[in-house]
């Protein structure tokens, strides 16, 4: 038995003679997938190198050296800012930032889990409550990506047997969420309510649920739809409507409660109510308004929220401490009104294209072209002004633009200034005729 047991443990001990053609093959070198093989990222690439041919420099990504207000550092050189949406002039507040250090010592830097299990904080549902009553509904939840917010919420609530009906101009957070709704989609021309009443007129038998989705003010053009038409057109189809106010709210309305206030419409007429937090509110993040209903759904189901982190509670902090500054202090509002007329009015009379801008937070000065536009910016730039240019695909290619953000603590002088030197260099681009073709035909960028 002991014999027996030995040649068996022998056994178990040799290993098999490897293969002849196992022997001779060796294992790939294992490598991760070379993204720059992507025929997208190729075309990145060209778009580069041929702005790097003709000499023009990249606008984007230039870092700035302390809060961005309506001046802002960069490369340690002071530049009259048109390009931050800090429109009540709240970042960097002393109230706002002595807000945010007292959440930082009580609660720390993260709310560490989501709010479903651990992250819930007093400070969230005070914001919450805050945002209810600026838009006039039952109640509000805060997200921590104002894009986020859009996506998971219509994302979410809407799928295949549905439609959403979007103006062609809303922001990509809108469009993102359609898709990933899975609904049918369909836009109608910007502004264009007559083409959404027909469009409804032929499509709304066809779907169980249909949502309209519009914006405040438009972030590309400046200008805002006919509200109390919108509601009366999702009344007569059954329809649900989101507005998207990132860039009204706290801008439009005598007292900052948007679009609503400005018609003086009954804000519980729209089903849904998103807004932003990174804009006048000085922080960062998202939130929908609405119904309690609508809210509680949202908190129990959204996945947005129930699988992210809570929002950052010195982040909400400063959002409650700037709407208790805007509640307070409504010259703000009045100073940023006045100073978006002023702009407007004088970049009319220079003969630029400012497109349908209304003159409140956004306004566009439309090149034509890309090209144009990114030289124009740097130009602007070379003369101490940041502003900066919005190039296709976001735009179409003849609205390239250069798209200007006026906020309350801008001055008259500031606004003089860069209407008087936009017009300027684009009448000097346009004498050179720079447009891409000349460009890369000549081999360098405008002087």
């Amino acid at each position: 038995m002991a014999s027996l047991r030995a040649s068996h443990e022998a056994a178990r001990g040799r290993k098999p003679a490897p293969r002849a053609d196992r022997a001779a093959k060796t294992p790939p070198p294992v490598t991760a997938f070379d993204f720059s093989k992507l025929p997208a990222f190729r075309q990145l690439s060209m778009h580069r190198a041929a702005a790097d041919m003709i000499g023009l420099e990249n606008p984007f990504f230039q870092p700035h050296d302390g809060i961005a207000g309506a001046t802002t550092c960069i490369d340690g050189v002071e530049h009259d800012n048109f390009a931050s949406y800090n429109y009540l002039g709240l970042n960097g507040h002393p109230e706002v930032n002595a807000a945010a250090l007292q959440a930082l010592e009580t609660y720390g830097t993260s709310a560490s889990a989501s709010r479903v299990v651990a992250g819930e904080r007093p400070i969230h549902r005070a914001l919450e409550t805050r945002l209810a009553a600026l838009h006039g509904v039952e109640d509000a939840v805060v997200m921590v990506s104002g894009h986020a917010t859009n996506v998971t919420t219509i994302g979410h609530l809407l799928s295949s047997s549905d439609l959403i009906v979007t103006d062609a101009l809303v922001h990509n957070s809108i469009s993102e969420g359609a898709r990933l709704s899975g609904a049918a989609r369909m836009n109608f021309p910007h502004g264009d309510l007559d083409a959404l009443e027909r469009l409804l007129t032929d499509q709304r038998h066809k779907f169980e649920r249909v949502l309209i989705a519009a914006e405040g003010i438009y972030s590309m053009d400046g200008d805002f739809p006919d509200l109390p038409r919108l509601i009366r057109i999702k009344q007569m189809f059954d329809a649900w409507l989101l507005v998207d106010e990132a860039h009204s709210a706290g801008v439009m309305g005598t007292r900052g409660r948007g679009i609503a206030e400005h018609f003086g419409v009954d804000p519980t007429a729209v089903e849904m109510w998103m807004g932003t937090l990174s804009k006048t509110f000085s922080a960062c993040g998202g939130y929908i308004a609405g119904s309690k209903a609508l809210c509680d759904y949202l908190r129990a189901t959204a996945p947005g929220f129930v699988f992210s982190v809570g929002l950052s509670p010195p982040l909400a902090a400063a959002a409650l401490a700037s709407l208790d500054i805007m509640d307070r202090e409504p010259d703000r509002l009045r100073r940023l009104a006045a100073n978006g007329h002023r702009f407007l009015a004088r970049a009319k009379n220079a003969g630029l294209d400012t497109g349908p801008s209304a003159g409140f937070s956004v306004i566009p000065v439309i090149v034509g072209d890309s090209i144009g536009a990114v030289t124009l910016c740097n130009r602007l730039l070379k003369r101490g002004i940041n502003a900066l240019p919005i190039v296709f695909p976001a735009v179409a290619e003849k609205s390239a633009r250069i798209r200007f953000f006026i906020t309350s603590e801008h001055s008259d002088a500031q606004i003089d200034r860069a209407v008087d030197a936009t017009a300027e260099e684009l009448a000097a681009i346009r004498q050179k005729n720079t447009r891409f073709s000349d460009l890369v035909r000549n081999g360098s960028a405008p002087e």
